[in-house]
This record gives C-alpha cells, sequence and structure tokens, in this order.
C-alpha cells in the first residue's frame, strides 16, 4: 500500500484517539470536527464530497479535460479519499481492509462478484 495513505491513516487514527481522550479540542482540529459530528456527520460529509467529485469530474469531462480542471477533480477525489479515511477509522478499519478486498476481487469479474453479493443477500 502507499506510504503516503498508510501514514494519513495513521494521523487520523491518532488524532481520533486523542480527540476521545479529551486531547484535541474540535475547534482547533478539522479532524476532531469531523469525529465530534460521530457516524452520521462523518457519512453525510462523505456524501457531500461524494457529490462534489461527480460535479468536478462533469466538468472535467465537458471541459476536455483542461489541466486546471484536472486538478480540481484530483483535488475533489483527495477530499473524498480523506473523508473515507475519517469513516474507516471511526468504524476501527483501515485502507489496509479495503485494499485487501480489492486483492480478494482481482481476477474476478464484477458481474459475477455482484451476482455472488446478490445471491447470499449482502447487496
Amino acid at each position: 500500500m502507499d506510504s503516503a495513505l498508510a501514514h494519513l491513516a495513521d494521523v487520523v487514527d491518532q488524532r481520533r484517539d486523542a480527540f476521545k481522550a479529551g486531547q484535541i479540542d474540535p475547534k482547533t482540529s478539522y479532524t476532531a470536527l469531523l469525529f465530534s459530528k460521530g457516524d452520521d456527520g462523518i457519512l453525510k460529509k462523505i456524501g457531500e464530497e461524494a457529490t462534489e467529485a461527480v460535479m468536478a469530474a462533469k466538468d472535467a469531462r465537458q471541459s476536455q479535460l483542461a489541466p486546471e480542471q484536472q486538478k480540481l477533480l484530483v483535488g475533489e477525489m483527495a477530499d473524498l479519499w480523506f473523508h473515507c479515511l475519517i469513516a474507516l477509522s471511526q468504524f476501527h478499519l483501515r485502507p489496509e481492509d479495503v485494499i485487501a478486498e480489492l486483492d480478494r476481487r482481482l481476477g474476478t469479474s464484477g458481474i459475477e462478484e455482484k451476482a455472488a453479493r446478490k445471491a447470499t443477500g449482502q447487496e
């Protein structure tokens, strides 16, 4: 896994623990602020960031991927990934868990994988 992603996940986990221990004030740490909002607040923020990423992608597509639009799209995706790291940390999961699931799915048709989930009621 990318060391930058693992490092960021470590920082997020440290901030989560420090917030829960009362060592970080949500007024001074954006990460602590997100954790202070609980599950629903974190998940709502992911929805907002996902929408912004979709809109940036549409803008990039319409502008023939102009460099400034590419930069905006990358920035929005970075925001989305960051907030996903917050959610993973909230549920005591790591990006390595997601990578392991992606590795497990390698070589499996997406259509077959989705059908298997549907057959077991996991969809």
